[in-house]
């Protein structure tokens, strides 16, 4: 006989294992359904454990220029085995945390690949044994891998993906890293930290293009003074692999082919959303163009209980974006009357050196939307705290309508400005204007005092520049 839920939540990442719990706080029987890991790909393979690859890049960087600081160390070097046995205890620690919480509310977990197979119903097969669910609700939060390309499929040895880049067999010496979205430039940022010779091919105009461009030219040019080769206008147009390495030949933006061998490549050109086998196409479920599962702002599909939330759903494709889908859809299914999600109050976040985070729309953006803006910017190089850490590169730029005040966007470059945003994220939430962040009292001496000095800047009222 079935087991009978409320609730199934196919997927446990950070959007699956979210929704899970809060529709477990709401009183909802649920159960969760998993291939592979509790936690999905963002706790064991994505956003935690490259933090950590990350961290240890950022201390060895610092060992390495201690002298700035009046210190000395000397014969410094970095073992990568240690540095991604360290990542992996990260992930495994969240893992069993993400166990705990499943048991603590009283979650059903069923390890296996689960498929939709008719209204309300889902079957579990694990080691050739099927086992049959019934729930009046299902939420599909599968997530997404990495795409390939044609010519350059992944193989784990001379051609990593963000997954083989986290466990790498070795060392890269010269580094190809196909894509500059934060996948991409963090996984570059941290092997060139590591002492590889990279080189970073962008098909668009310039770097982490989601971005306000101020940004991307600005993180251009730190990056190509730390020793990466930067090609933005770029695409690969032959690539060749064998035993030794892989051999390139890139046509530039002068339209000019160069050839160069590499020791690896990591492509870091996107993703596909995780939507094969799973049931979908027979209960009559709705792709869009991209094959990412359609839903309204509340997350249900076209199909009577059927939900999908995170990375199988519409872009930003960010964990905590599926997080906050996650407990939408809670609510949504418990009855409840939650607030539609909107994308312009979600963070984003890149962990290079130096960190880039944003929010809102960019200078360009609000101006293609017909407003008229106003516009500061900061630099930390008028921010004390950033001086007396030795990290005055970046700056805090954000953009107002000139009209109303209201706060449209924020874009920051440098260090720990991914722990700052979240200031501006809530100001946007709260929908602030100008006003009530001139009168917020920020904390001295602290980088936060950009962001005060960056809106003041926009009614030309800054203090330190």
């Amino acid at each position: 006989m079935a087991d009978n839920y409320d609730v199934i939540v196919l997927g446990s990442g950070p959007g699956g294992y979210v929704a899970a719990i809060r529709c477990a706080q709401l009183g909802l029987k649920t159960a969760i359904v998993e291939r592979e890991n509790l936690g999905g790909i963002c706790l064991n393979w994505g956003c935690i454990p490259t933090k950590a690859l990350l961290r240890s890049a950022e201390i060895f960087h610092y060992m390495q220029n201690a002298k700035d600081y009046g210190l000395m160390a000397e014969k410094i070097s970095a073992d990568l085995d240690a540095v991604v046995k360290r990542s992996r205890g990260v992930a495994k620690q969240l893992n069993q945390g993400v166990t705990h919480l499943m048991k603590k509310n009283k979650i059903t977990v069923h390890m296996g690949d689960g498929k939709l197979i008719g209204k309300g119903k889902l079957s579990v097969t694990r080691d050739g044994k099927v086992e049959e669910l019934t729930a009046k609700n299902i939420i599909i939060a599968t997530g997404a891998r990495a795409r390939d390309l044609p010519q350059l499929k992944a193989d784990g040895k001379r051609v990593w993906t963000y997954r083989h880049a986290m466990t790498p067999p070795e060392m890269p010496k010269k580094l190809l890293v196909v894509g500059s979205g934060a996948i991409g430039i963090e996984f570059a940022s941290f092997y060139n930290d590591m002492g590889a010779d990279v080189t970073v091919v962008e098909m668009l105009d310039r770097i982490v293009p989601v971005e306000d461009a101020d940004v991307s030219a600005f993180l251009e040019k730190a990056l190509t003074k730390q020793g990466m080769k930067i090609l933005t206008g770029a695409k690969i147009d032959k690539i060749a692999t064998g035993d030794k390495g892989v051999t390139a030949t890139i046509k530039d933006k002068a339209g000019k082919d160069v050839t160069d061998e590499y020791s690896h490549v990591i492509v870091a050109i996107g993703i596909v959303p995780n939507v094969e086998n799973l049931g979908l196409e027979d209960v009559g479920v709705e792709p869009d163009q991209r094959f990412h599962i359609k839903t309204d702002d509340f997350g249900r599909t076209n199909v009577d209980g059927v939900w999908a939330i995170g990375d199988v759903t519409a872009p930003p494709w960010l964990a905590h974006k599926a997080s906050h889908e996650g407990v939408i859809v809670a609510e949504a299914i418990a009855g409840n009357h939650p607030h539609a999600l909107d994308v312009r109050n979600i963070p984003g976040c890149t962990y290079c050196h130096p960190q880039i985070a944003s929010v809102g729309l960019t200078e360009a953006k609000a101006k293609e939307a017909g407003y008229e803006v106003k516009v500061g910017n900061f630099p930390f190089i008028g921010n004390g705290k950033a001086i007396a850490l030795g990290e005055a590169e970046g700056f805090v730029k954000t953009v107002f309508d000139a009209k109303t005040g209201e706060l449209l966007g924020a874009h920051m470059i440098g260090a720990e400005v991914t722990e700052m945003i979240q200031g501006y994220t809530v100001g946007k939430t709260l929908e602030t204007t100008e006003a009530e962040l001139m009168e917020t009292v920020f904390p001295h001496p602290t980088i936060s005092e950009a962001m005060h000095e960056s809106v003041l800047a926009a009614y030309g009222r800054a203090i330190h520049i």
